[in-house]
């Protein structure tokens, strides 16, 4: 069997042609991953485990890009899906920018990649999660603070533990929310999850 928990997003999306093929995938199957990484399903999951998110969506195609983040209100924060964190992410700020940036990444990124529309909350802290599932027993490992404003580089950003900034309420809540995200994907080994706080 394999492994596919290490190295960020190649193996991921590995996942389901290896099981496909017969593979036998250790650890979290390919569908919790995909369950995790499909932006719908994923709020599904947060609305129903009561965690709060950024207004937000998936855009297949330009102009619902636009109408989303008119509907959100600019500033927005716009990326492909199904990318390694940070790779093609921008704050965007008006409808002029939006369009310059959709016709960059389509120019960069193969076919037309759904996009992924979020509120973009000004001033707040990104807080990455490291933590371990025997689907019964969640350990959160470690609780990091982002140097950086959210959003800025996230993905490759240098970060501080134990965070500095957070109150002790707001790091119980984070710990407790990545214990309950992980039991409900099915997590069977490690996960990563990305907070935002304000």
């Amino acid at each position: 069997g394999v492994i596919v928990q290490l190295g960020g997003q190649t193996p991921l999306k590995l996942a389901r042609a290896l099981e496909e093929a017969g593979v036998p995938v250790w650890g979290t199957s390919a569908a919790a991953i995909h369950a995790a990484e499909d932006r719908d399903a994923f709020h599904a999951l947060c609305r129903s485990l009561g965690i709060p998110q950024p207004r937000g969506g998936v855009a297949a195609k330009s102009d619902e890009a636009a109408a989303l983040a008119a509907r959100i209100g600019y500033p927005v924060m716009v990326r492909p899906s199904y990318v390694l964190g940070g790779r093609a992410m921008q704050v965007v700020r008006s409808e002029a920018e939006l369009e310059r940036y959709l016709t960059q990444v389509y120019a960069e990124l193969p076919g037309e990649p759904s996009v992924l529309v979020d509120e973009y909350l000004e001033g707040a802290l990104e807080v990455d999660v490291d933590a371990i599932s025997d689907g019964e027993t969640t350990v959160v490992a470690g609780i990091m603070e982002h140097v950086e404003a959210a959003g800025v580089h996230s993905g490759d950003s240098a970060c501080v533990t134990p965070p500095v900034h957070l109150a002790p309420e707001a790091v119980t809540t984070i710990a407790q929310h990545t214990q309950r995200l992980a039991e409900a994907i099915g997590v069977r080994g490690l996960i990563n999850v990305q907070y935002v706080v304000k």
